[in-house]
């Protein structure tokens, strides 16, 4: 009888404590070191029984975690901010064609933007940084949209996997990065804030889109990623 309670008692303990006792079974001598050098044997087999996987680059370490409430009601901002952006392209003579090349959806991230160049010189001059007249506008629609958020935003830029060849010292990671601190300064003299954007990024053709065709067009791509962290949620 004895034993039976011994086992229901254990079953009833948490997972981590679970754990700790059981190598106390299997290394008494080792278990009892951690205890005589003033660790916690308790707290160590916890630890470990945490997945801990690489922290993000987008959480300021230190500074507050969302909570589940907090994150639902970010997405539903996110949704509402989708929404408003899909229906602006739709209404607009001056986007008409440009739906299909530009896609809007939550990650586990948070909310992305992405333009990508399904046709040659889309949103940017063939090889260059420099964007055309209708980019610009579609640009300042986003972050007019994007500015009521009080989230970090990070911008990114790919390409495909035709080697540029345009000028020497310049490859495909000066050009994703070129592009997607292009947009930057766009959208940042046109509704989001300064600060806003936490930081930028160029991956030249190492995240296709597509890696079967790398070299298709929709691998030249803008993104603008809004994370779910940020303050005043």
């Amino acid at each position: 009888m004895m034993a039976f309670f011994l086992v229901m008692w254990i079953v009833g303990l948490s997972k981590p404590v679970r754990q700790a006792i059981a190598a106390y079974f299997k290394d008494p001598v080792g278990f009892m070191k951690l205890a005589r050098g003033g660790k916690n044997p308790l707290a160590k087999s916890a630890d470990s029984a945490i997945n801990r996987g690489k922290p993000s680059p987008l959480l300021p370490t230190g500074g507050p975690q969302e909570t589940n409430a907090d994150r639902s009601a970010t997405e539903a901002k996110f949704k509402a901010i989708a929404q408003q952006i899909l229906e602006k392209l739709q209404k607009s003579p001056d986007f008409k064609g440009l739906k299909d090349s530009i896609q809007v959806h939550l990650t586990d991230e948070g909310l992305r933007i992405e333009l990508m160049e399904k046709t040659p010189s889309l949103f940017f001059s063939s090889g260059s940084a420099a964007l055309h007249a209708r980019t610009v506008r579609l640009l300042r629609m986003i972050a007019g949209q994007l500015g009521k958020l009080n989230n970090p935003i990070v911008m990114e830029g790919d390409t495909d996997s035709h080697p540029y060849t345009g000028r020497p010292g310049y490859s495909n990671w000066e050009l994703s990065v070129d592009r997607a601190n292009a947009a930057r300064r766009v959208m940042e003299g046109h509704g989001i804030r300064k600060g806003q954007v936490i930081e930028v990024r160029g991956y030249a053709d190492h995240k296709l889109l597509d890696p079967k065709h790398p070299y298709s067009y929709v691998n030249r791509r803008v993104s603008i990623l809004v994370a779910y962290t940020g303050k005043g949620q």
